[in-house]
C-alpha cells in the first residue's frame, strides 16, 4: 500500500525567528515565605533573567553589543569577537556568535565555575585563562594587550566600556519593569559588575519617575566570593559606570549572600546564582527599612542567572 505524501514546505503563517528574538521580556517573580514578615504595602519583585536563552541577563548586553558592531561595520565575518568575562557575557557571545557564524575568543579567570567553562567549551569558544588571584581585572588587562597588538584581527567588544551595554537595559529592562509594575516601582536594586544593568535600567526608570530610588550593590570587601560582582573602590572601574549615579550604595557580605541563596532555594523554590542572592539580600534590607518607617514600597531587582553554573560550590551543603 502506498504511503501518504506530506508537504514538508514551511507553512506560510508560521513566524520563525532566530535565537535573539527570545532575549528579554522576562517574568517578574514574587515571594511568599522570605517576605512574609513584611506588611502588604511593602513588596519585593525580581526579574527571572535566567529565562533568557543563554541563561542570564548578559544576553541583553551581548546582543546589543553585537548588533551595534554589525551596524557600524566593526564586526565582520573575518574578525574574531574578543572580550574578557567572568562567564555569563562570554556565554551570551558564544551563543549569538554560533548562531551568526562568528568566531569568539574570551579571557576569563581560571577560577570561573567549572560549569561556565564547560558551557563555553561546548560552544567551541577559544578560552585564555588568567590569574585567578587577579579576578576579572586580570582578564581585562590581558585582553586589552591582545586587542591593542592585533586590532585588525579582532573586534574587541569591551563590555566594561561599551555604551551598547547600558543602552541594552535602557531600551529593554527599564521599560519592562515600568510596564510590569504598572509604574508603581519605588526602588530598583542591582549589583555592580560592568554596571550596565544599573546604569541603563536606572536611567530609564529615572526618566519615567525621578523619585524612583536607584540602589547599587557590591561586595563589602575586596576579598570576596561573589562571582561576577566588583568591589569598585579596589577594582578597575568600568568606563560606563558613573560613581555618583546611584542614590545609595550597599555593601553585601559573601556569608549573607550564600545564606540567602540557600533560603531562596529551600523556602521559595528559586535556585538562583550568587549575584541573584546578593540582590535579594539588598532588596530585603531596603524593604525592611521601608516597613520600619511605615512607608509603602515596591522594590524591584534582577536575578541575573540561575544556580546551575554554581552547583559545584561547597556553600550549598552548609
Amino acid at each position: 500500500m502506498a504511503l501518504p505524501k506530506f508537504d514538508l514546505q514551511p507553512l506560510p503563517h508560521l513566524d520563525i525567528s532566530g535565537i535573539e528574538s527570545l532575549i528579554g521580556n522576562t517574568p517578574l517573580l514574587s515571594f511568599r515565605r522570605i517576605t512574609a514578615h513584611l506588611p502588604d504595602e511593602v513588596q519585593i519583585f525580581a526579574k527571572a533573567e535566567w529565562m533568557n536563552p543563554g541563561g542570564s541577563v548578559k544576553d541583553r548586553a551581548a546582543a546589543n553589543i553585537i548588533r551595534q558592531a554589525e551596524h557600524s561595520g566593526a564586526l565582520t565575518p573575518d574578525r574574531i569577537l574578543l572580550d574578557s568575562t567572568s562567564g555569563n557575557t562570554g556565554i551570551a557571545y558564544a551563543m549569538i556568535g554560533a548562531a551568526k557564524g562568528y568566531r569568539v575568543k574570551l579571557f576569563l579567570p581560571r577560577n570561573a565555575s567549572p560549569e561556565r567553562i564547560a558551557i563555553l567549551r561546548a560552544y567551541g569558544v577559544e578560552i585564555v585563562f588568567t590569574d585567578p588571584l587577579e579576578g576579572s581585572d586580570g582578564a581585562i588587562r590581558a585582553v586589552r594587550e591582545l586587542a591593542a597588538a592585533e586590532p585588525e584581527r579582532y573586534f574587541y567588544a569591551d563590555q566594561y566600556n561599551n555604551p551598547a551595554n547600558w543602552q541594552a537595559h535602557y531600551q529593554t529592562t527599564g521599560v519592562e519593569i515600568w510596564r510590569q509594575t504598572r509604574g508603581t516601582v519605588t526602588h530598583f536594586v542591582a549589583g555592580l559588575g560592568t554596571s550596565g544593568t544599573l546604569m541603563g535600567t536606572g536611567r530609564r526608570l529615572k526618566e519615567y519617575d525621578p523619585a524612583v530610588q536607584i540602589i547599587s550593590l557590591q561586595p563589602d570587601s575586596p576579598f570576596h566570593g561573589l562571582e561576577g560582582l566588583k568591589h569598585m573602590p579596589t577594582a578597575i572601574k568600568p568606563g560606563i559606570y558613573e560613581e555618583t549615579f546611584a542614590d545609595r550604595n550597599l555593601g553585601i557580605s559573601t556569608e549573607a549572600t550564600h545564606a540567602m541563596a540557600r533560603r531562596l532555594a529551600r523556602e521559595e523554590g528559586y535556585l538562583v546564582g550568587i549575584s541573584a542572592a546578593a540582590a535579594m539580600v539588598g532588596a530585603l534590607q531596603l524593604a525592611e527599612e521601608a516597613a520600619e518607617q511605615g512607608s509603602p514600597a515596591v522594590v524591584v531587582t534582577l536575578f541575573p542567572d540561575s544556580a546551575y553554573k554554581y552547583l559545584s560550590d561547597k556553600f550549598w551543603l552548609e
